[in-house]
């Protein structure tokens, strides 16, 4: 498996997730701008509203930038040990840690794109090729490490 493949498809996920967030927030600013009324409290009612969703998308970009962050750190030398940037195949699937982007596909297998903070990683976490570690009851063996 070619990690800086992976690595690759992580990044343009990540870039299209902030142009999404930073269209959407120009967007919805763009509307802000555009409405106008003479009824009062309707028109600051819908402003409000509007400045809510703005903070929420705010704040998902932020956290996906938070993501890339993460990203330029890591290192795709070949791990011997479940770390940041590792790949780690186990008996339940294959996984890449870095950004908690979902699943992706790279040279025809699916890849669970997990963060170093998730449960599953932290299960996992220093272990090497051969060993075991238990989550939700399931035990699950690690069969390879690149």
């Amino acid at each position: 498996m070619n990690k800086q493949d992976i690595i690759n498809i992580v990044k343009i996920k990540i870039s299209d997730k902030i142009q999404y967030f930073e269209s959407l927030i120009a967007e919805i600013r763009a509307s802000n701008n555009d409405t106008k009324s003479s009824m009062g409290d309707k028109y600051e009612t819908g402003r409000e509203m509007l400045q809510q969703e703005i903070n929420n998308l705010q704040r998902q970009l932020n956290e996906v930038l938070n993501q890339q962050a993460v990203l330029q750190k890591i290192n795709t030398e070949p791990a011997e040990k479940v770390q940041n940037g590792a790949l780690v195949k186990t008996n339940k699937g294959l996984f890449y840690i870095s950004a908690s982007i979902g699943e992706i596909i790279s040279e025809n297998q699916k890849i669970m794109t997990v963060s170093a903070e998730s449960p599953l990683v932290k299960a996992m976490f220093g272990k090497k090729m051969g060993d075991t570690f238990t989550i939700n009851n399931m035990i699950q063996n690690i069969e390879h490490i690149w």
